[in-house]
């Protein structure tokens, strides 16, 4: 059973259909796995044990009886808790959220898993009120890097990377509006996408979809490989007839990518945050590597980049970060992290009034179509998901450390789809990812490249000593 805790979900299951491992024994192995890391990385702020185990003995029965089994028939998965599951209470890290109902019903990306036959397993830590690139609040504390408990797991969806990294679980569930899918699954050495603004429903998060930041985030999957990506993707997108943004467009297969037809560029400086040299040269690995099956590889990028990190605070603060003040203290949030007060500090200097927000509007529309006109040259583009590997406790706020997740910005405010995989590791063995972002609703381009670079590169690898 340790070996299978390894496998994706998507070979889990097919042990599971072939009868070689029972979901039951494949659930509790995995809570055997949660009980021996969690004092060490502190990733999970609910494991559904018994819950996780009754379901589990019921999928095994519904399979000797010969009911049709769902692509994740048996196999557990996580969930960032900021995503609603049905009779526990959804805290997102904050104080005021500690007292709150259990939920009635599960968020819409949950129930569609769970429509697939996967299993909730653990629900997972994330910082307060989701705003930090580290995984720490007042109710659970933090969350540690499994390959360097002195390191941030990243945020906001940190402790669903840690979980994952460990083999605690094999699939799971985090949300995404600046890097917070993308730079923990960096972080932690495991793949992970944020899909295109608008592709999967957000009925059930907390918060709640809308507002001016509506259009920068997403719900996304993350996995160990990214072949657990492209099975779950077919299976969360499309409109859920609650969430008005979600969109129906089809979902392509990444299989039927032709890598020889793509046009791709890279870069390691986005002319605001360069990269260090261990990342770059990682990335400038990666783009050598496919420069050999795809059409063209150019050194390149949209010279709008630079302008990320200012727009993405800019339609996150243009009230100086009173209404997340408020909001705070509208449910009950006395305190906030420090983490969380550092971002809202941030925020001061994009202060503005009603014609100053309508020219951040008109500066949003300027970038993205400067980012558009750029895939007519390009298919994909290959890049940093963050300047350095995983940073110590405390260091993301700093400005020096914060102005690198522009490079994740980058793609919440173009709202394009962009996925990581692990390509490399830093001299003190901290996995280094490589970012892939593709044109809107090319998800399968995205998901392609990362299939190579993971077949390439290897991938994830397990944390020595963990």
């Amino acid at each position: 059973m340790h070996e299978i805790l390894s496998f994706s979900a998507t070979r889990q299951a097919q042990l599971v259909r072939q009868r070689q491992v029972s979901s039951r024994e494949l659930v509790a192995a995995h809570l055997e796995q949660i009980a021996i890391v969690e004092p060490r990385i502190h990733a999970t702020v609910e494991v559904l044990a018994e819950r996780a185990l009754r379901e589990a003995a019921s999928a095994d029965r519904a399979l000797a009886r010969g009911e049709a089994a769902g692509p994740l028939h048996g196999v557990p998965f996580s969930i960032k808790d900021s995503i609603e599951v049905a009779g526990t209470v959804c805290s997102a890290g904050t104080l005021g959220r500690a007292g709150a109902a259990a939920s009635s019903q599960d968020a819409a990306v949950v129930a569609r898993l769970r429509g697939a036959g996967a299993i909730p397993v653990a629900r997972t830590n994330l910082p307060d009120l989701l705003f930090a690139f580290e995984s720490d609040n007042l109710l659970f504390g933090r969350t540690n890097n499994p390959y360097g408990l002195d390191r941030t797991s990243g945020g906001s969806s940190g402790g669903e990377a840690a979980l994952i990294a460990a083999c605690g679980s094999p699939l799971g569930l985090g949300s995404d509006a600046a890097g917070s899918v993308r730079l923990p699954a960096a972080f932690c050495g495991i793949a992970g996408i944020k899909p295109t603004s608008g592709r999967l429903p957000r009925t059930g998060h907390f918060p709640p979809a809308g507002g001016w930041i509506e259009s920068l985030w997403q719900v996304g999957p993350m996995a160990r490989r990214v072949e657990d990506l492209i099975a779950a993707m077919p299976l969360l997108a499309g409109p859920d007839g609650l969430d008005p943004t979600a969109v129906g467009m089809p979902v392509l297969d990444p299989a039927a990518v032709r890598l020889r037809d793509l046009r791709v560029a890279f870069y390691t400086d986005n002319g605001f945050a360069a990269a260090r040299p261990e990342v770059a040269g990682v990335v400038r690995a990666a783009a050598k590597s496919l420069a050999a099956e795809t059409a063209c590889m150019d050194e390149a990028r949209p010279a709008c980049l630079a302008d990320a990190y200012d727009l993405e605070m800019k339609l996150i603060g243009p009230d100086g970060g009173d209404s997340l003040r408020q909001y705070l203290a509208d449910i009950g949030s006395t305190r906030a992290h420090p983490l969380l007060t550092g971002w809202l500090d941030k925020l001061e200097r994009y202060r503005t009034d009603v014609a100053g927000l309508h020219g951040y509007w008109a500066e949003l529309d300027a970038y993205r179509a400067e980012m558009f006109a750029f895939l007519n040259r390009y298919d994909a583009l290959l890049c940093p998901a963050y300047t350095q590997p995983a940073l110590p406790h405390g260091e993301s706020i700093r400005d020096e450390n914060f102005r690198g997740f522009s490079h994740t910005m980058a793609y919440n405010v173009a709202g394009w789809p962009a996925a990581v995989v692990r390509c490399g590791e830093s001299t003190e063995g901290l996995p280094i990812a490589v970012q892939v972002a593709a044109a809107p609703w090319r998800e399968d381009v995205a998901l392609a490249v990362a299939a190579y670079l993971e077949q390439a590169f290897g991938g994830w690898q397990a944390a020595k000593g963990l």
